[in-house]
């Protein structure tokens, strides 16, 4: 066994090899605090023969790490959390671009949370773990990254801040980097700007690098050998005879704005490449020259953008799309909108519902339920394809999730709007940045709603294209140039600051310098979307949909609350059964009423006060008489509530025995005229008359 340690924000971090999993190109068990993760990276003996680079990358937390059992019948642990995909997709990202190109052999990372810590970053040590399996493996994989969650509170910012930190700090952003540029960004912040961000970017990478440092002094004492990979070889005279045949073809193709259209006019260069050059040579096969054809049309469009500052369907490079924002289209749901923007479209619905309908979640950060939540769906038509239909993966998740955290920091207290509230996006067409209209598409519908968000909310992707000293940041990218581009950095708002982002590239890294001249230029793009968005709907509606769930809420004294559940829950269920309404009550005495109509809320409330309303002295009420006994009577007033009048209360002439006047059962009216020694309330008949 081979270990290094070292003292890491205040925790002790350790990295040791040769010890578990020997049988894997390489494997490294990291312990961080009291999270302990293996994580294994291995690999296939020969080529996978396959048009894309087949890496897959799992993070799986077992339910041992945090001792406990997994509930439910089933014990084994089943499909992954949301938290786990999730993570799993931010070791993919960034190492993904990374490994050396011409390797193609099927490789797989898995890190397994063998102990969880929830004040020491089990992803961020995942990730670590990772990138120093790949480093110390004969993979061909040799640049170093690591990533740190970065809170900030008080103007101060944390690494691998505590669960309970996060809820003080006003960004959650999670950086990956290496030695000398950032790779990777995702997070969320409550409206900052975007000096703040870079501010956090700078300060991340800081911590990040003595986490590399330790991953190359790994690699220095027990690193492997390297798989040889050679470049892959360009076929010099095919590359020729279609620059020669295709090229002018290619040009004007490159130059429709219409995507199918474009699309239809390249498969068309392709076939006639096809017909006549396979004709000719049989040594070029139709991926040969469909390979060729990409190369040069992705020549092609970074050489427009670079040289000629065009860009396929001829906008400049801060220019967004045309919008159209459609609201309230759908008539049985509570809020919808459709969000167009070029041809990219959002069809959003957002319902409102009750406790009832919160999300538990019970995943490896604990068991807590969501009131808030967005689901995403990308059908195969939205590209004009055909396909399985599945349940969502990864990028369904992935796109949902920003949504949602770009949405997150707007949305009212739930004192204010006790309603649970899910958005759903279906994306009925895509050509770049779907996850962004979700976001426009979900604010709009939830203002359509009647949901009172703090303020509108807009997203923009950015794309970048660069090449030695020429560089091209794009607003609103299309989905080509997203393909080609070495970009996708995905920023979410309002007119004052930045809720969500998300960064992808496709090169070795970028400079802080170039991220903010990318935020600066999204600012731009969003304040656009938000004026585009503001003409359909500036605010949420003065009310909700008429089908949607009527809620009252009404606060009584912690002391009641017994009063309004009863023994065995009588009373609240009887208040339900009359009224149709539903009570929700909590430790504090606040009770939530919902009902699909007013009326029915507003009968529950009525039986409610009058169940806990307390008595005022001076007061007359109508009574029953519950009891007789020889010195007067027992009556209630009040569900709960009884007091005595006295024989000598009952009538101003003397009376010498109760039962000749009273009975029980009777209704009787009384004043509340005081409470005795022993706080017992006393009632009088006479004092009325």
């Amino acid at each position: 066994m081979e270990r290094i340690e070292i003292d890491y924000q205040g925790k002790s971090l350790t990295i040791e090899t040769n010890h578990i999993a020997k049988q894997a190109n390489g494997a490294v068990l990291v312990t961080y605090g009291d999270t302990v993760v293996l994580v294994a990276a291995t690999a296939e003996t020969k080529d996978a023969n396959m048009d894309f680079f087949p890496l897959t990358c799992v993070y799986q937390v077992r339910t041992y790490s945090q001792g406990r059992i997994a509930g439910g019948f089933i014990k084994r642990e089943r499909m992954p959390s949301e938290l786990e995909v999730l993570a799993s997709r931010i070791i993919d990202r960034p190492l993904r671009p990374l490994f050396t190109e011409g390797y193609s052999r099927e490789t797989q990372v898995i890190a397994t949370v063998l102990s969880y810590d929830k004040a020491a970053n089990p992803i961020s040590a995942s990730l670590l773990g990772a990138s120093a399996a790949l480093v110390i493996s004969d993979i061909p994989y040799e640049t170093p990254i690591a990533g740190v969650s970065v809170g900030r509170i008080n103007g101060e910012f944390i690494v691998n801040p505590s669960p309970q930190q996060l809820e003080e700090s006003d960004m959650d952003l999670f950086v990956v980097a290496k030695k000398d540029a950032i790779v990777m960004v995702e997070g969320e912040s409550k409206n900052i700007s975007e000096e703040d961000v870079v501010e956090a970017l700078d300060f991340a990478h800081e911590a990040i690098k003595p986490l590399l440092k330790i991953q190359l002094e790994l690699r220095e004492k027990f690193g492997k050998e390297k798989i040889k990979v050679s470049p892959p070889e360009e076929n010099k005279e095919l590359t020729k005879a279609i620059n020669k045949k295709a090229k002018k073809s290619l040009e004007k193709a490159l130059t429709i704005p219409t995507k199918i259209e474009r699309q239809i006019a390249i498969r068309e260069v392709v076939k006639e490449l096809c017909e006549e050059m396979i004709a000719d040579d049989a040594d070029y096969t139709e991926g040969d020259i469909k390979d060729a054809v990409h190369k040069l049309e992705k020549e092609i469009i970074r050489r427009n953008i670079l040289t000629k500052k065009q860009r396929i369907d001829g906008r400049s490079f801060t220019e967004v799309r045309p919008i159209t924002c459609e609201i309230g289209i759908l008539p049985n749901t509570h809020g919808s909108a459709l969000f167009t923007r070029g041809e990219t479209q959002a069809l959003i619905a957002t319902t409102l519902g009750t406790k009832d309908d919160e999300q538990m979640i019970d995943d490896p950060s604990g068991t807590y339920f969501k009131r808030f939540y967005v689901h995403y769906n990308f059908p195969a038509y939205s590209v004009g394809e055909v396909r399985r239909m599945a349940a969502p993966g990864r990028r369904e998740i992935g796109h949902g999730n920003l949504a949602e955290r770009g949405l997150t920091n707007v949305l009212p207290d739930k004192e204010l709007f006790p309603y649970t509230i899910r958005i759903v996006s279906e994306i009925t067409e895509s050509n770049g940045s779907s996850s962004m209209a979700s976001v426009c598409g979900g604010s709009l519908s939830m203002m359509d709603a009647g949901v009172p968000i703090s303020s509108p909310v807009a997203g923009v992707a950015m794309g970048l294209v660069t090449e030695k000293d020429k560089t091209a940041i794009l607003t609103d990218i299309l989905g080509d140039e997203d393909h080609v581009g070495d970009m996708d950095f995905k920023v979410v708002g309002t007119s004052e600051g930045i809720t969500a982002l998300q960064m992808d590239i496709k090169i070795d890294g970028l400079s802080t310098d170039l991220i903010k001249d990318a935020l600066d230029q999204a600012k731009d793009g969003r304040l656009h979307i938000l004026a585009e968005m503001n003409k359909a709907i500036e605010g949420a509606r003065d009310t909700i949909a008429g089908n949607a769930p009527r809620f009252i809420q009404y606060k009584i004294s912690p002391s009641k609350i017994r009063d309004i559940i009863g023994p065995g829950g009588k009373v609240i269920k009887g208040i339900q059964a009359e009224t149709g309404a539903k009570l929700e009550i909590d430790d504090s005495g606040i009770i939530n009423i919902s009902s699909a109509d007013q009326k029915s809320a507003e009968k529950a409330l009525a039986l409610i006060r009058e169940i806990t309303q307390d008595v005022e002295i001076g007061t007359i009420y109508e009574g029953t008489v519950k009891k007789i006994v020889d010195f007067g009577a027992f009556v209630e007033i009040l569900p709960n509530t009884q007091g005595l009048v006295h024989i000598s209360e009952i009538a101003k002439d003397r009376v010498s025995k109760v039962e000749e006047v009273l009975s029980e059962g009777q209704v009787v009216t009384v004043k509340a005229i005081g409470f005795d020694k022993r706080g017992k309330l006393k009632l009088s008949m006479k004092a009325v008359e």
